[in-house]
Protein backbone atom coordinates (compact mmCIF):
# COMPACT_ATOMS: atom_id res chain seq x y z
CA UNK A 1 0.00 0.00 0.00
CA UNK A 2 0.98 3.81 -0.94
CA UNK A 3 2.20 5.80 1.76
CA UNK A 4 -0.14 8.33 1.22
CA UNK A 5 -3.26 5.76 1.04
CA UNK A 6 -2.46 4.66 4.65
CA UNK A 7 -5.23 5.59 6.79
CA UNK A 8 -3.15 7.16 9.66
CA UNK A 9 -1.62 9.54 6.59
CA UNK A 10 -4.92 10.57 5.16
CA UNK A 11 -6.28 10.87 8.71
CA UNK A 12 -3.29 13.39 9.37
CA UNK A 13 -3.62 15.09 6.22
CA UNK A 14 -7.03 16.11 6.85
CA UNK A 15 -6.26 17.15 10.32
CA UNK A 16 -4.05 19.57 9.22
CA UNK A 17 -6.08 21.11 6.40
CA UNK A 18 -9.15 21.13 8.97
CA UNK A 19 -6.28 23.00 10.86
CA UNK A 20 -5.42 25.71 8.35
CA UNK A 21 -9.19 26.70 7.55
CA UNK A 22 -9.67 26.67 11.63
CA UNK A 23 -6.76 29.30 11.68
CA UNK A 24 -8.22 31.49 8.48
CA UNK A 25 -11.80 31.31 9.80
CA UNK A 26 -10.54 32.94 13.87
CA UNK A 27 -8.13 34.83 12.20
CA UNK A 28 -11.20 36.76 10.45
CA UNK A 29 -13.01 37.14 13.34
CA UNK A 30 -10.33 38.37 15.74
CA UNK A 31 -9.35 41.00 12.76
CA UNK A 32 -13.13 42.11 11.99
CA UNK A 33 -14.34 42.19 16.04
CA UNK A 34 -12.68 45.34 17.05
CA UNK A 35 -14.88 47.34 14.28
CA UNK A 36 -17.72 49.23 15.60
CA UNK A 37 -20.96 47.54 16.67
CA UNK A 38 -21.81 44.15 17.20
CA UNK A 39 -22.94 43.26 13.90
CA UNK A 40 -19.87 43.02 12.25
CA UNK A 41 -18.18 40.77 14.43
CA UNK A 42 -22.03 38.37 14.57
CA UNK A 43 -21.68 38.66 10.85
CA UNK A 44 -18.07 37.49 10.49
CA UNK A 45 -18.41 35.03 12.87
CA UNK A 46 -21.31 33.42 11.27
CA UNK A 47 -19.84 34.21 7.64
CA UNK A 48 -16.41 32.04 9.10
CA UNK A 49 -18.32 29.24 10.80
CA UNK A 50 -20.37 28.72 7.41
CA UNK A 51 -17.54 28.77 5.10
CA UNK A 52 -15.50 26.78 7.10
CA UNK A 53 -18.16 23.92 7.50
CA UNK A 54 -19.09 24.09 3.99
CA UNK A 55 -15.48 23.86 3.06
CA UNK A 56 -14.52 21.18 4.96
CA UNK A 57 -17.98 18.99 3.64
CA UNK A 58 -16.90 19.88 0.16
CA UNK A 59 -13.35 19.96 -0.20
CA UNK A 60 -11.55 17.76 2.37
CA UNK A 61 -14.53 15.57 3.37
CA UNK A 62 -15.60 14.41 -0.74
CA UNK A 63 -18.61 16.64 -0.26
CA UNK A 64 -20.77 17.34 -3.53
CA UNK A 65 -19.09 19.35 -5.90
CA UNK A 66 -21.66 22.33 -6.10
CA UNK A 67 -20.26 23.49 -2.50
CA UNK A 68 -17.24 24.91 -3.69
CA UNK A 69 -18.50 28.05 -5.21
CA UNK A 70 -20.34 28.48 -1.88
CA UNK A 71 -16.90 28.10 -0.57
CA UNK A 72 -14.89 30.31 -2.65
CA UNK A 73 -18.04 32.92 -2.29
CA UNK A 74 -17.24 32.77 1.44
CA UNK A 75 -13.41 32.81 0.99
CA UNK A 76 -13.61 35.91 -0.81
CA UNK A 77 -16.13 37.59 1.20
CA UNK A 78 -13.32 37.00 4.31
CA UNK A 79 -10.73 38.31 2.18
CA UNK A 80 -13.02 41.28 1.47
CA UNK A 81 -14.18 41.65 5.81
CA UNK A 82 -10.72 40.95 7.27
CA UNK A 83 -8.21 40.88 4.19
CA UNK A 84 -5.94 37.50 3.61
CA UNK A 85 -8.06 35.75 5.96
CA UNK A 86 -9.52 33.60 3.26
CA UNK A 87 -6.30 32.91 2.08
CA UNK A 88 -6.62 29.37 3.52
CA UNK A 89 -10.20 28.83 1.78
CA UNK A 90 -9.66 29.80 -1.53
CA UNK A 91 -6.24 27.42 -1.38
CA UNK A 92 -8.18 24.76 -0.58
CA UNK A 93 -10.71 25.13 -3.07
CA UNK A 94 -8.00 25.43 -5.66
CA UNK A 95 -6.59 22.41 -4.78
CA UNK A 96 -9.70 20.23 -4.18
CA UNK A 97 -11.45 21.31 -7.57
CA UNK A 98 -9.44 19.24 -9.86
CA UNK A 99 -10.55 16.19 -7.98
CA UNK A 100 -14.52 17.02 -7.20
CA UNK A 101 -15.03 18.88 -10.72
CA UNK A 102 -15.15 18.02 -14.28
CA UNK A 103 -12.08 18.95 -15.85
CA UNK A 104 -13.62 22.17 -17.94
CA UNK A 105 -15.41 23.27 -14.88
CA UNK A 106 -12.74 22.37 -12.60
CA UNK A 107 -10.70 25.11 -14.94
CA UNK A 108 -13.25 27.90 -15.16
CA UNK A 109 -13.91 27.33 -11.25
CA UNK A 110 -10.17 27.83 -10.86
CA UNK A 111 -9.76 31.05 -12.95
CA UNK A 112 -12.26 32.39 -11.09
CA UNK A 113 -10.94 31.64 -7.27
CA UNK A 114 -7.81 33.74 -9.10
CA UNK A 115 -9.49 36.40 -10.78
CA UNK A 116 -12.14 36.69 -7.81
CA UNK A 117 -9.44 37.13 -5.17
CA UNK A 118 -7.23 39.47 -7.22
CA UNK A 119 -9.73 41.63 -7.74
CA UNK A 120 -11.11 41.88 -4.13
CA UNK A 121 -7.17 42.45 -3.16
CA UNK A 122 -7.21 45.81 -5.63
CA UNK A 123 -10.36 47.12 -4.64
CA UNK A 124 -9.13 46.83 -1.11
CA UNK A 125 -6.22 49.05 -2.54
CA UNK A 126 -3.90 46.13 -0.93
CA UNK A 127 -0.05 46.38 -1.51
CA UNK A 128 0.73 45.68 -4.99
CA UNK A 129 3.46 43.07 -4.10
CA UNK A 130 1.05 41.40 -1.87
CA UNK A 131 -1.48 40.91 -4.66
CA UNK A 132 1.25 40.09 -7.05
CA UNK A 133 2.81 37.46 -4.44
CA UNK A 134 -1.23 35.99 -3.38
CA UNK A 135 -2.03 35.94 -7.44
CA UNK A 136 1.27 34.30 -8.30
CA UNK A 137 0.85 31.89 -5.27
CA UNK A 138 -2.85 30.86 -6.25
CA UNK A 139 -1.73 30.32 -10.12
CA UNK A 140 1.29 28.16 -9.27
CA UNK A 141 -1.18 26.12 -6.69
CA UNK A 142 -3.51 25.61 -9.82
CA UNK A 143 -0.93 24.29 -11.74
CA UNK A 144 0.15 21.67 -8.90
CA UNK A 145 -3.33 20.94 -8.26
CA UNK A 146 -3.98 20.34 -12.25
CA UNK A 147 -0.72 17.92 -12.12
CA UNK A 148 -1.32 16.02 -9.06
CA UNK A 149 -4.68 15.72 -10.39
CA UNK A 150 -2.92 14.10 -13.87
CA UNK A 151 -0.66 11.43 -12.22
CA UNK A 152 -3.62 10.39 -10.02
CA UNK A 153 -5.37 9.21 -13.12
CA UNK A 154 -1.88 7.83 -14.92
CA UNK A 155 -1.61 5.99 -12.07
CA UNK A 156 -5.07 4.82 -11.49
CA UNK A 157 -4.93 3.85 -15.40
CA UNK A 158 -1.61 2.18 -15.22
CA UNK A 159 -3.17 0.22 -11.98
CA UNK A 160 -6.21 -0.80 -14.11
CA UNK A 161 -3.90 -1.91 -17.04
CA UNK A 162 -1.80 -4.23 -14.30
CA UNK A 163 -5.50 -5.64 -13.39
CA UNK A 164 -6.41 -6.53 -16.79
CA UNK A 165 -3.31 -7.93 -17.75
CA UNK A 166 -3.12 -9.95 -14.59
CA UNK A 167 -6.75 -10.88 -14.95
CA UNK A 168 -5.47 -11.85 -18.37
CA UNK A 169 -2.57 -13.43 -17.82
CA UNK A 170 -4.80 -15.83 -15.09
CA UNK A 171 -7.13 -16.77 -17.85
CA UNK A 172 -4.87 -17.86 -19.89
CA UNK A 173 -2.87 -19.56 -17.47
CA UNK A 174 -6.53 -21.72 -17.04
CA UNK A 175 -7.10 -22.48 -20.41
CA UNK A 176 -3.63 -23.91 -20.39
CA UNK A 177 -3.95 -25.92 -17.59
CA UNK A 178 -7.62 -27.06 -18.36
CA UNK A 179 -6.35 -28.27 -22.08
CA UNK A 180 -3.29 -30.27 -20.86
CA UNK A 181 -5.45 -31.94 -18.13
CA UNK A 182 -8.45 -32.30 -19.86
CA UNK A 183 -7.03 -33.59 -22.71
CA UNK A 184 -4.36 -36.41 -20.68
CA UNK A 185 -7.15 -37.36 -17.95
CA UNK A 186 -9.82 -38.34 -20.24
CA UNK A 187 -7.61 -40.52 -22.16
CA UNK A 188 -6.33 -42.31 -19.24
CA UNK A 189 -9.29 -42.26 -17.76
CA UNK A 190 -11.06 -44.50 -21.03
CA UNK A 191 -7.80 -47.00 -20.78
CA UNK A 192 -7.88 -47.49 -16.76
CA UNK A 193 -12.11 -47.57 -16.67
CA UNK A 194 -11.41 -50.41 -19.72
CA UNK A 195 -8.60 -51.97 -17.78
CA UNK A 196 -11.22 -52.40 -14.61
CA UNK A 197 -13.80 -53.81 -16.49
CA UNK A 198 -11.05 -56.23 -18.01
CA UNK A 199 -9.70 -57.13 -14.90
CA UNK A 200 -13.53 -58.21 -13.64
CA UNK A 201 -13.69 -60.48 -16.18
CA UNK A 202 -10.29 -61.77 -15.60
CA UNK A 203 -8.70 -61.00 -19.14
CA UNK A 204 -5.34 -59.71 -17.58
CA UNK A 205 -3.48 -59.58 -20.80
CA UNK A 206 -5.33 -57.40 -22.00
CA UNK A 207 -6.33 -55.26 -19.04
CA UNK A 208 -2.38 -54.72 -18.58
CA UNK A 209 -2.14 -53.86 -22.26
CA UNK A 210 -4.61 -50.77 -21.47
CA UNK A 211 -2.74 -49.63 -17.84
CA UNK A 212 0.76 -49.42 -20.21
CA UNK A 213 -1.34 -47.56 -22.83
CA UNK A 214 -2.44 -45.59 -19.65
CA UNK A 215 0.73 -44.64 -18.26
CA UNK A 216 2.53 -43.62 -21.70
CA UNK A 217 -0.75 -41.10 -22.13
CA UNK A 218 0.76 -39.96 -18.27
CA UNK A 219 4.23 -39.82 -19.66
CA UNK A 220 2.88 -37.86 -22.92
CA UNK A 221 0.87 -35.20 -20.50
CA UNK A 222 3.93 -34.26 -18.70
CA UNK A 223 5.87 -33.86 -21.98
CA UNK A 224 2.56 -32.01 -22.95
CA UNK A 225 2.76 -29.78 -20.10
CA UNK A 226 6.52 -28.79 -20.50
CA UNK A 227 5.98 -28.17 -24.44
CA UNK A 228 2.94 -25.78 -22.93
CA UNK A 229 5.37 -24.18 -20.07
CA UNK A 230 7.79 -23.29 -23.29
CA UNK A 231 4.68 -21.73 -25.29
CA UNK A 232 4.33 -19.92 -22.39
CA UNK A 233 7.93 -18.30 -22.56
CA UNK A 234 7.44 -17.68 -26.24
CA UNK A 235 9.32 -20.72 -27.86
CA UNK A 236 8.45 -22.74 -30.98
CA UNK A 237 5.66 -24.75 -31.55
CA UNK A 238 6.08 -27.37 -34.13
CA UNK A 239 2.49 -27.33 -34.77
CA UNK A 240 2.26 -30.35 -37.72
CA UNK A 241 4.19 -32.60 -35.23
CA UNK A 242 1.86 -31.97 -32.55
CA UNK A 243 -1.41 -32.99 -34.61
CA UNK A 244 0.03 -35.95 -35.88
CA UNK A 245 0.52 -36.65 -32.33
CA UNK A 246 -2.93 -36.04 -30.80
CA UNK A 247 -4.36 -38.12 -33.68
CA UNK A 248 -1.95 -40.83 -32.66
CA UNK A 249 -3.14 -40.48 -28.72
CA UNK A 250 -7.06 -40.26 -30.32
CA UNK A 251 -6.26 -43.23 -32.01
CA UNK A 252 -4.61 -45.05 -29.35
CA UNK A 253 -7.12 -44.11 -26.60
CA UNK A 254 -9.96 -45.15 -28.33
CA UNK A 255 -9.24 -47.10 -31.48
CA UNK A 256 -11.02 -45.31 -33.93
CA UNK A 257 -10.04 -43.55 -37.11
CA UNK A 258 -8.31 -40.06 -37.01
CA UNK A 259 -6.89 -38.60 -39.67
CA UNK A 260 -5.28 -35.17 -40.04
CA UNK A 261 -5.41 -33.25 -43.43
CA UNK A 262 -2.87 -29.89 -44.30
CA UNK A 263 -2.80 -27.76 -46.80
CA UNK A 264 -0.83 -24.59 -47.72
CA UNK A 265 2.00 -22.95 -45.78
CA UNK A 266 0.92 -22.89 -42.07
CA UNK A 267 4.89 -22.71 -41.09
CA UNK A 268 4.85 -19.01 -41.12
CA UNK A 269 1.95 -19.12 -38.54
CA UNK A 270 2.96 -16.75 -35.24
CA UNK A 271 3.32 -18.88 -31.58
CA UNK A 272 -0.07 -17.28 -30.70
CA UNK A 273 -1.79 -18.99 -33.44
CA UNK A 274 -0.13 -22.05 -33.34
CA UNK A 275 -1.05 -22.15 -30.03
CA UNK A 276 -4.52 -21.57 -30.56
CA UNK A 277 -4.76 -23.89 -33.12
CA UNK A 278 -3.14 -26.83 -31.13
CA UNK A 279 -5.37 -26.56 -28.16
CA UNK A 280 -8.29 -25.93 -29.75
CA UNK A 281 -7.91 -29.70 -31.96
CA UNK A 282 -6.87 -30.95 -28.49
CA UNK A 283 -10.08 -30.03 -27.05
CA UNK A 284 -12.13 -30.72 -29.97
CA UNK A 285 -10.43 -34.32 -30.09
CA UNK A 286 -11.22 -34.56 -26.40
CA UNK A 287 -14.77 -33.93 -26.96
CA UNK A 288 -15.52 -36.63 -29.57
CA UNK A 289 -13.73 -39.35 -26.92
CA UNK A 290 -16.32 -38.00 -24.07
CA UNK A 291 -19.23 -37.84 -26.56
CA UNK A 292 -19.35 -40.07 -29.36
CA UNK A 293 -16.67 -42.33 -28.86
CA UNK A 294 -15.72 -45.21 -31.14
CA UNK A 295 -16.31 -42.05 -34.42
CA UNK A 296 -13.96 -41.50 -36.42
CA UNK A 297 -12.72 -37.77 -36.78
CA UNK A 298 -10.96 -35.74 -39.63
CA UNK A 299 -8.58 -33.06 -38.34
CA UNK A 300 -8.16 -30.75 -41.47
CA UNK A 301 -5.69 -27.49 -40.75
CA UNK A 302 -5.57 -24.65 -44.64
CA UNK A 303 -4.04 -21.76 -45.17
CA UNK A 304 -6.79 -19.91 -46.87
CA UNK A 305 -4.92 -16.88 -48.12
CA UNK A 306 -5.09 -14.29 -45.14
CA UNK A 307 -6.66 -16.44 -43.06
CA UNK A 308 -5.87 -19.82 -40.71
CA UNK A 309 -8.40 -22.81 -40.47
CA UNK A 310 -9.11 -25.49 -38.63
CA UNK A 311 -11.72 -27.69 -39.01
CA UNK A 312 -12.23 -30.77 -36.11
CA UNK A 313 -15.20 -33.00 -37.85
CA UNK A 314 -16.74 -36.51 -36.36
CA UNK A 315 -19.28 -38.62 -37.92
CA UNK A 316 -20.94 -39.83 -34.54
CA UNK A 317 -22.56 -36.70 -33.32
CA UNK A 318 -20.39 -35.53 -30.68
CA UNK A 319 -20.87 -32.00 -28.69
CA UNK A 320 -19.35 -30.78 -26.34
CA UNK A 321 -20.68 -29.61 -22.72
CA UNK A 322 -22.38 -26.76 -23.03
CA UNK A 323 -22.26 -25.75 -19.10
CA UNK A 324 -20.94 -22.12 -18.31
CA UNK A 325 -18.65 -23.22 -15.70
CA UNK A 326 -16.60 -25.54 -17.82
CA UNK A 327 -13.54 -24.28 -19.44
CA UNK A 328 -13.42 -26.25 -23.12
CA UNK A 329 -15.72 -24.42 -25.31
CA UNK A 330 -15.62 -21.27 -23.25
CA UNK A 331 -11.75 -21.74 -23.34
CA UNK A 332 -11.69 -22.15 -27.01
CA UNK A 333 -13.72 -18.99 -27.88
CA UNK A 334 -11.79 -16.98 -26.14
CA UNK A 335 -8.39 -18.02 -27.58
CA UNK A 336 -10.10 -17.11 -31.02
CA UNK A 337 -11.72 -13.74 -30.12
CA UNK A 338 -8.09 -12.70 -28.13
CA UNK A 339 -6.15 -13.41 -31.66
CA UNK A 340 -8.96 -11.43 -34.04
CA UNK A 341 -10.77 -14.53 -35.05
CA UNK A 342 -14.08 -16.73 -34.49
CA UNK A 343 -14.92 -20.35 -33.40
CA UNK A 344 -18.32 -22.01 -34.72
CA UNK A 345 -19.39 -25.01 -33.29
CA UNK A 346 -22.17 -27.10 -34.43
CA UNK A 347 -23.83 -30.09 -36.05
CA UNK A 348 -22.76 -31.19 -39.71
CA UNK A 349 -24.20 -34.07 -41.78
CA UNK A 350 -24.60 -36.96 -38.91
CA UNK A 351 -21.39 -36.03 -36.97
CA UNK A 352 -19.93 -32.22 -35.33
CA UNK A 353 -17.86 -29.66 -36.62
CA UNK A 354 -15.82 -27.62 -34.69
CA UNK A 355 -14.54 -24.80 -37.22
CA UNK A 356 -11.32 -22.18 -35.94
CA UNK A 357 -10.72 -19.18 -38.05
CA UNK A 358 -7.44 -17.18 -37.35
CA UNK A 359 -5.73 -14.15 -38.84
CA UNK A 360 -2.91 -15.72 -40.40
CA UNK A 361 -0.92 -12.82 -39.21
CA UNK A 362 -2.26 -13.05 -36.06
CA UNK A 363 -0.13 -11.60 -32.77
CA UNK A 364 1.59 -14.04 -31.06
Amino acid sequence: MSLLRRPLVRAAFRALVVSYLLVGSVSAVVNAWPRPGWAVGVGVLVLSAITFAVCVRGAVLSGPGHLLPLALVGGLAMHAVAPYSGLAVLYVVVYAAPYRLPLRWAAAFVAADIGGTTLVSLLLRLPVPETFGTTMGLCYSAILAFLLRQLTLSRELAESRARESAQAERAHLAREIHDILAHAQSAQIVHLEGARLLLERGDVPTALDRVNRAVRLARSGLEETKRALEALRGQDIRLLELLERLAVEHRSAGGALCEVEVSGDVSALPAGARLAVARTAQEALTNVRKHAPGAAVTVTLRNLGGWCELKVRDDGGAAPAQDGAGYGLVGMRERAELLGGSLTTGPEGDGFRVLLRLPAGAAS
